[in-house]
């Protein structure tokens, strides 16, 4: 896995800035607000329906009604979007963390048997059987804590413990709460160089491990 940063590292790369926010397309909003905010402590920044032909052609889409929710959880923002017209199809029911289209973000935790035992108070859907720590043959990653499962629409969601010593160092100074803020997100790809190729020389994002 790569993990890649912002950082434009060549003339081309310099419009981009940094990475606004993570966008989700979900299927019912209260419900995705509601799940968002009771079970893993995000605040709702904003609330608006946009429609047009501006954003017609922005998304691709003829006829395009959406309401729009940005999320807040520590300093980072996600953007989820209801369809009202037309409606999209859902995530299909099938789908494993190999597929091209699979993304997660990762919410850290600061306690990951208390944010587990949170989620299966909210009977969440699982995608891992339960927790998992990372091998010390991982040195990079060694004692990382990580459990993968689901949102009511089926979007692949992680909560990620780093012990000290590991991960971004603002997160061991965040401990107050149980869910800090988001650490990454990630994608699937069918072929490393040519997205690196895209992400990093194009975009200009740092490569920050693999």
């Amino acid at each position: 896995m790569l993990t890649l940063v912002n950082w434009p590292p060549v003339a081309l790369a310099q419009v981009v800035k940094s990475v606004e926010t993570v966008g989700m397309t979900v299927s019912d909003m209260d419900r995705s607000v509601e799940f968002f905010s009771k079970v893993l402590s995000f605040e709702q920044v904003s609330d608006v329906e946009v429609h047009g032909a501006e954003y017609e052609k922005l998304q691709g889409v003829v006829g395009a009604r959406t309401r729009v929710v940005r999320m807040k959880l520590g300093g980072e923002v996600i953007e989820l979007t209801e369809y009202l017209a037309p409606e999209g199809r859902p995530i299909p029911s099938d789908s494993r963390s190999n597929d091209h289209w699979f993304q997660h973000i990762a919410v850290v935790v600061g306690d990951m048997d208390k944010a587990y035992q949170q989620l299966r108070a909210h009977k969440v859907r699982h995608a891992s059987t339960d927790p998992q720590t990372i091998p010390a043959s991982n040195k990079a990653a060694a004692g990382i804590r990580a459990f993968y499962f689901k949102d009511p629409d089926g979007h692949n969601l992680e909560i990620i413990y780093f012990p000290p010593g590991k991960g971004d160092p603002r997160w061991q100074q965040k401990k107050d709460k149980l869910f800090l803020g988001i650490d990454h997100t990630a994608i699937v790809v069918s072929s490393t160089q040519n997205s690196l190729k895209f992400y990093r020389d194009l975009l200009g994002l740092k490569l920050a491990g693999e």
